[in-house]
């Protein structure tokens, strides 16, 4: 069944009631959900240990879910059972990369990774490919990029003389009499001849450099003996080219496993994951890959390398992986689930997947995140270097626009899960740079539920009766994220309820959620702006900036409202006493973990005392149990 072309309700009731009937049928076994969309299109895929209660927590209140318009965007969804946890892992994975969910995260390289391949023929061939296949062939890798594949390939051309042509020629080539090829195609070629070179390329690429580079060392120290010195110089040429191509080993293991290691970074609603190679127990290469997440950072981050894998057929004998990131606030649930996902991972795939917290691994997992750190932090620079030409581009955009000028931009984005804690951001981009001391934040007072429409028009009727009342200078842009529905809401406010006539545009996304077209005017049309132009790109800036700015602000209500309920369920604790709690003692785990005895430098009995570590400490049992 194809699951892109099932019919799909008319209207949002109907919408509704027929998601309200298919939760009620929603069975308690593992299996994967396909949530879909008005027009039928599946925009997400997930997986569950128990379908009715994972499915259902997308429309009964609060859950770890992804962004606002996800929820919205629901207007029906699909189940398909698995008999385990690890069938569904692998289903999953399967499902993203069929249908690719716009709001599922996605390995954002368009290619997938370069290998090194030993063909499975009578006369073999080294080449390098993207493509890998059950063809009996010997693949080797993956490399972090082409140019380090073709970089060893060229080396391994120059130490060994397979043949290189794709068909074999009716005489003998260039590369035979560079002594780069044997010449199968004039000459009887013994298979041990073959066997022998594809054993020590085989070592080579499998980390053994420095037994290749002895060998090599070997033969040109006899060269020398026997006075053939060019012989010998071609020996020292070649272990030259090894040296340039081998990087210096960063981290060592006497145990020479190869191994995978994974680490990660988030930083402004962007993460950030380092693989390291480690092959014979050497560090050899260094892969990084940065994309913008919108769910929970180390369910995406898991996401991440389930996909790796599934695309993957060059498996380690050993994956290391960090535990979570951030372990402040429910350390046994994190543990758990990450905990989970390595036993997962390791039923699949039948290797051996670590966590290490100390020793030798734990410093290569330690390793990755750094680079993470660093590439994150290096991506932020660069945007912050590139601003000078962005000044440039709010020129160009107001000729684009039909503007006299863009000066002062001032972009709105919003954020909201299920209808919790709805928020909404603004900021300001004057002469193309970002003017931070002008951002806005916005709590969302009047809109019930995941009403974009509506959240969109309380925040610019808000923002700019302000505008009015203190006589500020409008802006000369407005810039909402969404397309023609957004536009028309800011529209309507502005010009029928506040008399203002300010130029809205808005950034509408494609299905990698990235800035796909500009649209303005009233009705709303495309504007044929470049995507290669400075205009293009600072539009992309300031979307992500919005939304990075709303993403933050509203984690940071969703984790004020969660600690807030923590304390307020418990009698006696009132607006007051919480916040002396949280500032005496700094978040709620160290609350649950005080005693009785600290509790008394502020007032609070013994008996209150014991109430509070009680209601605390039932909550984690509650959750280790669900």
């Amino acid at each position: 069944m194809d699951q892109q072309q099932q019919n799909t309700p008319a209207s949002r009731a109907e919408a509704e009631e027929l998601i309200r009937n298919k939760l009620a049928l929603l069975p308690d076994q593992p299996g994967c959900y396909l949530m879909k969309n008005g027009e039928g299109t599946i925009i997400y895929v997930g997986k569950a240990k128990v379908l009715k209660n994972r499915v259902r927590s997308y429309f009964n209140g609060s859950h770890n879910g992804k962004t606002q318009r996800l929820v919205s965007e629901i207007r029906d969804f699909d189940y398909i059972i698995t008999s385990s946890n690890m069938e569904a892992l692998i289903l999953e994975c399967n499902l993203i990369k069929q249908y690719h969910p716009r709001y599922n995260v996605l390995l954002k390289d368009d290619k997938t990774f370069p290998y090194i391949k030993i063909t499975n023929e009578k006369h073999p061939r080294l080449e390098v490919t993207r493509r890998v296949v059950k063809d009996k062939g010997k693949y080797f890798g993956p490399y972090p990029n082409a140019f380090a594949a073709q970089q060893t390939k060229k080396l391994l051309d120059r130490l060994y003389p397979l043949r290189k042509c794709g068909t074999l020629p009716d005489k003998v080539c260039l590369y035979y009499h560079i002594g780069q090829c044997i010449a199968p195609c004039e000459y009887d070629v013994e298979q041990g001849q073959y066997d022998a070179m594809i054993q020590e390329i085989t070592k080579f690429l499998n980390g053994g450099h420095d037994a290749v580079k002895a060998e090599i060392q070997r033969k040109m120290e006899a060269a020398a003996e026997e006075l053939n010195f060019e012989r010998a110089k071609e020996y020292r040429d070649q272990i030259i080219s090894i040296d340039a191509v081998i990087e210096k080993q960063k981290i060592t293991m006497n145990d020479a496993l190869d191994r995978d290691i994974f680490g990660y970074a988030v930083e402004k609603g962007w993460m950030c994951v380092q693989i390291l190679y480690m092959r014979q127990g050497k560090m050899i290469e260094r892969r990084g890959t940065t994309f913008p997440y919108y769910g929970e950072e180390y369910d995406d981050f898991m996401t991440f390398v389930t996909q790796y894998y599934s695309d993957n057929p060059a498996l380690p004998k050993q994956i290391l992986l960090p535990l979570p990131a951030d372990e402040e606030e429910g350390t046994a649930e994190s543990s758990t689930a990450a905990d989970e996902f390595a036993t997962m991972l390791h039923n699949w795939l039948k290797v051996k997947v670590l966590m290490p917290q100390r020793g030798r691994k734990s410093e290569a997992v330690s390793m990755a995140i750094d680079n993470a750190k660093i590439a994150l932090a290096d991506k932020f620079r660069l945007i912050e270097r590139d601003e000078e030409r962005s000044v440039r581009a709010s020129e160009g955009l107001a000729e684009w626009l039909g503007l006299p000028e863009v000066r002062r931009i001032e972009a709105f984005d919003n954020s909201n899960i299920q209808g919790t804690n709805p928020v909404s951001a603004m900021v300001v981009f004057t002469d193309g740079k970002p003017d931070r001391k002008e951002y806005r934040k916005y709590k969302v007072k009047t809109v019930v539920g995941a009403d974009d429409y509506e959240t969109m028009r309380e925040v610019v009727r808000r923002r700019y009766e302000r505008m009015l009342k203190e006589q500020q200078t409008p802006p000369d842009l407005i810039v909402v994220d969404g397309g023609k529905g957004q536009i028309s809401a800011a529209l309507d406010i502005l010009q029928n309820e506040l008399g203002l006539y300010i130029p809205v545009c808005g950034l509408v996304k494609d299905a990698k959620h990235k800035t796909a077209q500009l649209m303005t005017g009233d009705p709303p049309e495309v504007v044929p702006l470049p995507r290669d132009s400075q205009e293009f790109y600072l539009l992309q800036r300031i979307q992500d900036e919005v939304h990075r700015f709303a993403i933050s602000f509203h984690r940071e209500q969703r984790g004020k409202s969660m600690i807030a309920s923590q304390l307020d369920a418990i009698p006696g604790i009132g607006e007051k006493r919480r916040k002396l709690l949280l500032k005496h003692f700094g978040s709620i785990k160290k609350i649950r973990e005080a005693s009785i005895e600290d509790f008394k430098p502020l007032s609070i009995g013994e008996k209150l005392a014991s109430q509070i570590l009680a209601a605390l400490n039932e909550e984690v049992k509650e959750k280790e149990t669900e």
